[in-house]
């Protein structure tokens, strides 16, 4: 009988500990623990403390710059040209090329019929007579001084992409200058006659396009009348074997 009381004691004691811990569990709520990184738009409402951590945005890879395309005129494709023999540390040219030198027509008087060729050095323009008072008119180099000269000639011979082989005597002074000249050199946008030539009568003389078109307006040649490239082909197409050419 009283084994039967303890037990039943014991049992009731265990049962009372067991709601009591039951009801405390639920007397106060533990605290809600919202992870750190959590930053959606719900979490947000909450009104609580966390707020989003904001990361400066990655830079993005800069695109190189399009190469630029250029366009030429004449029939032989662009290299890296070396420098002219004319022109020189000791005797520089401006790099920028002057527009007053483009072609274009003009008004010209002259008693010189339609066809033929002026070439005037001191203001270092080339006038191509149309007859009627007028002239398309192209920019030129001239003769550096010491090498001016004045005549009248007729065109002998034309050529595209000329060939030079120049004068023993001009390989022989820029030796002496300690500039090297080669005894020839083949046709080509390197070669300091540019993209045609035509020759001047017997003489060594030509007018011929160039490698270096900012000399262009300047007197920097042993004696040849220079063009720009584009203006020499203009030219060529424009004249034939046995037009007049006049040096002023």
């Amino acid at each position: 009988m009283i084994k039967k009381t303890l037990l039943l004691a014991t049992s009731l004691v265990l049962t009372f500990a067991l709601e009591a811990q039951a009801n405390d569990r639920y007397r106060s709520r533990p605290p809600v623990v919202v992870s750190s990184d959590l930053t959606a738009p719900w979490v947000m409402q909450l009104g609580g403390a966390i707020r989003p951590v904001v990361y400066a945005p990655r830079p993005q890879p800069v695109a190189p710059a399009p190469r630029r395309q250029i366009r030429r005129s004449f029939d032989q494709p662009a290299t890296i040209a070396p420098q002219p023999v004319a022109v020189r540390p000791d005797n520089p040219a401006p790099k920028e090329f002057n527009p007053i030198y483009l072609p274009q027509m003009v008004d010209y008087q002259t008693a010189e019929p339609a066809g033929t060729i002026v070439i005037d050095t001191n203001n270092r323009f080339l006038y191509l007579v149309l007859g009627d008072g007028k002239a398309r008119r192209y920019g030129v180099g001239v003769g550096k001084p010491g090498f001016e000269w004045a005549g009248q000639h007729k065109i002998t011979r034309k050529a595209e992409w000329p060939a030079w082989n120049p004068p023993q005597e001009m390989i022989t002074r820029e030796a002496a200058k300690g500039h090297f000249i080669p005894a020839h050199m083949e046709g080509g946008p390197a070669n300091p006659l540019g993209a045609r030539a035509m020759y001047l009568g017997s003489t060594l003389y030509r007018i011929h396009g160039t490698n270096a078109p900012w000399t262009i307006g300047n007197a920097v040649s042993s004696g040849c009348i220079r063009m720009r490239n584009e203006d020499v082909v203009d030219l060529y197409e424009r004249v034939n074997v046995g037009t007049t050419v006049v040096v002023i």
